[in-house]
Formats: structure tokens, sequence, C-alpha cells
């Protein structure tokens, strides 16, 4: 059973509507960008636009960027170029083949994306690639405490590495378990809530799980604690999947997580919210330093009820952003300065603008998107497409597209753009990577019954 979800053909049509034109602008930049990928890099992973050629991650081409791109085109009505990638990937990819992967991206972005196209579609052609990816995803799952082996190979089931994030092992809930609602075989979502229930288990006595763990032995390599890069998603994961399958504990993993985390993370400094980084053990401060993929929590904190510390938290981002043009890749707000300047075309401060103006009606949330945007087409847009910045205080560019610029940056631009009646928020839940899944209409006994619960 799917539950095929319209597109959207319309940004904001009210002509009093200031934000209708920006709506128009991003759409008509995302095509420019894809017509970009198509001519120069068709059939690869990465487009590298001032090149104006490409790059794969592995051996061969694994498709990423059409994958990630299908469910932001098929938003914005681009449904020439969403038709073209559901044929491609019904009828032309095999994933067959003798390569190594990283577990956690692929699981994002392929097994994500794909679960997106068969949502849109119903194409059971699309079910069928979703189902042997995930299948050649479920080896890396088998070591000693479940949390997955950080590479798996796509043919022959093996895995590598020993020592994986919390991110890279906790981040499968909502794909695994979209895959076991459309197919009814709980083995996927089993699989990823055995790993997230492992690190949850496996946190210290203040609540917190640190940043990397040993897969084979649970012990933590890594006991720094904080909701950024490395970090981020295994939390997001919890309550999103609250959301979507009704787990009562992943809810649970959920709300002593956010006790621990309010307890240690925030702090004032420069009359400013951040969240820091402490120690697991004891929750003593370990650094003040920050990933540009921490600006993702606003907008958690946002869905998962608190507004308040959400909107706080978005004005320090706010102001990181606008003190360099964008955001550099890890910042130093103790000493004031970037430690890795590079700007990825990362969404997240986009993102959680959005879910702020969503739960708040906020115009100041639409103000700084359109300001995020003006600073994107500046510094990043080039004569084909966008590409990442080597450095936010000189703002030399640097030669790649991102997948997720497609999947998240210029969806979260749309989004916030168009009216609210463009997207049905409240009957969705994003994930990670940004592709929306319909909230299940199973009966509740028939949808326990598909994840295993």
């Amino acid at each position: 059973m799917v539950f095929i979800v319209p597109s959207c053909t319309h940004t904001a049509r009210d002509k009093g509507d200031p934000y209708a034109k920006l709506a128009s602008e991003v759409r008509e930049e995302t095509r420019r960008a894809w017509e970009a990928y198509r001519q120069y890099a068709w059939g690869h992973d990465v487009l590298l636009p001032l090149s104006k050629s490409y790059r794969d991650w592995y051996e061969q081409s694994l498709h990423i960027s059409p994958i990630d791109a299908y469910s932001t085109l098929k938003l914005m009505g681009l449904e020439v170029e969403a038709g073209e990638i559901e044929r491609y990937v019904a009828d032309f990819i095999d994933f067959d083949k003798d390569i190594f992967v990283k577990t956690f991206e692929v699981n994002i972005r392929i097994l994500g994306g794909l679960l997106a196209i068969y949502q849109y579609t119903g194409n059971e052609k699309i079910l069928r690639q979703a189902e042997d990816f995930g299948r050649r995803l479920l080896p890396a799952f088998g070591s000693e405490t479940g949390i997955p082996y950080y590479r798996v190979n796509l043919k022959t089931g093996g895995v590598r590495g020993d020592t994986v994030n919390a991110a890279e092992g906790g981040t499968y809930l909502v794909e695994m378990g979209m895959l076991s609602l459309y197919t009814g075989d709980p083995v996927f979502y089993q699989a990823a809530r055995k790993a997230s229930l492992a690190l949850f288990h496996l946190r210290s006595d203040t609540g917190l799980v640190g940043q990397d763990i040993n897969v084979r032995t649970g012990e933590w390599a890594n006991p720094v604690s904080h909701t950024g890069a490395c970090i981020d998603s295994y939390y997001e994961y919890l309550y999103k999947a609250w959301l979507l399958f009704r787990d009562p504990e992943i809810k649970s993993a959920w709300d002593e997580s956010m006790i621990a985390i309010q307890s240690y993370l925030p702090e004032e400094y420069d009359s400013l919210l951040w969240y820091g980084r402490v120690d697991m053990n004891t929750g003593a401060r370990a650094g003040r330093i920050v990933t540009l993929y921490d600006a993702f929590f606003p907008a958690l904190l946002a869905l998962s009820g608190d507004t308040a510390t959400a909107g706080r938290l978005q004005v320090t981002w706010d102001r990181l952003w606008n003190r360099y043009g964008l955001e550099p890749m890890v910042y130093d707000y103790e000493k004031r300065e970037p430690t890795y300047p590079v700007y990825d075309l990362n969404p997240e401060i986009i993102e959680s603008a959005y879910y702020l103006y969503h739960f708040t009606g906020w115009e100041r949330y639409r103000e700084m998107a359109a300001g995020y945007f003006r600073d994107i087409m500046r510094y990043c847009r080039t004569d084909v497409a966008f590409t990442a910045v080597k450095d936010v205080r000189t703002m030399e560019q640097q030669d790649e597209m991102a997948t997720f610029f497609f999947a998240e940056t210029m969806k979260y631009l749309w989004l916030i753009f168009s009216s609210p009646e463009a997207f049905d928020f409240e009957g969705h839940v994003f994930s990670t990577e940004a592709h929306p899944y319909r909230k299940s209409s199973f009966p509740p006994e028939e949808m326990r019954r598909r994840l295993g619960i």
C-alpha cells in the first residue's frame, strides 16, 4: 500500500505576498542548477560547477544527485524533470556493485530518496529498488551491538569500520521504518530500532551519549557530547520516528535524552544562547566549538514544542551567518573565529527558519531566509549552478555542489517563501535529508505489525 502525494505546481500566488517572487526565483534557480547537472554530470553522483565536470563518491556511480533531488523537483512542480528521474531509477539503475559504501550516507540519500520517489509515484519498480537497496544495507547491522559498521559492500555484504559516530550509528529509524511500512517486512525497522536503542542504552549516567563508539565492544571512543555534526541526527530520529511510527520505547529514549541535553549543553556566552560541548560522563564543559550542522537544532526544538528556546537559538545562528555572509563549517564561539571556514551550501539554518515560521507565523523568519538566499546567490552562484565556498572570510569558491543542495537547501528556501498551502507540513515528517514522508494512515494494529513493534 502506498500513499501517493500530489505535487504542488504553484508557489505563493497571493499578489500581496512579497515572498511570491522569491519562491519563483528559488524554483527557477533549482531548475537551472538541475539542467547543469543533466548537461555536465548526468549518470554521476555530484556536479562540479566550476570545472563543469563531475565526481563519483566511489569507483562506480550511485546516481546520488538525481535520487536526492527528486522530492524537491516534485514539490516544486517540475514534473518533466521529476519524471525523467523516476524512469531512470526504475529502468536503468542497478545497485549490485562490488563497492564499500558509507552506510549512513547512502541510507539517508539513496534509500531515503528512493522511498520518496515511491511515495509520490506508487511505482512498484521503485519500491523493488528501495527494498533491494535496503537489503544490501542490512549486513552492516550485524555487529555485536547491532550498531551498524561504517561501511558495507553492496554486492558481498562485507563490512568495514568498527568505529562510527552516534549519527552514523543511529540515523536509520525513519528510512528503515518507511521501508518496513511499504514492504510489510519488519526486519528493516527492527535493525534500525536495535541500533538506536543500543546507543541510548550505552549512554552515561548523565544521560548523554558520546560522539564516537566501537560497534563491536560498545565502548565510547570519544566521550565528547553535543548536538552537532556526528551526533545531531541520532537525536533527530528519536523524535521523528516517534511522530511517524508511535513507538513508545523510542519516545521514552527521546524524552530522557532531552532532559540530559537541556541539563548540560546550553550556556549563555556573549549574551547569546549556545549548545556547546561537554564530557558525556561528567557534564563538564569540553569546548566551545560548534558546527553549522548544529543549526538544525532550533528546528527540532520547534517541532517538539519548544519554540521559545528555538527562537533564541536561531538568533545565535543568524548572528553568526550575518557576521560573515555565510556560515563557517566549524566555529569557536569563545575565540570568535572559524576553525574550518568552509561553507558547503548547507541547509540547516534555513531549515530552522522554516520550522519556526511554520509554528509561529512570524515574518522575521522569512526575512532571515531571504537574507540567506541573497547571500547564497551572491557568493555561491556560478554561471551554471551553485558551488561551495572554501573560506567565508574571503568567499573564494570551491568546485563542488553537494547533493543536499538539491534535497534540502533549495527545498527549504522554496517552502518558506511559498504559501502555507503549498505543502501539508502537519501531515508529513521530513527525514534528515529533507525527504518528506506522509504520516501513515495504516490502522495502528497494522502499522505495528509491519514494524514489528
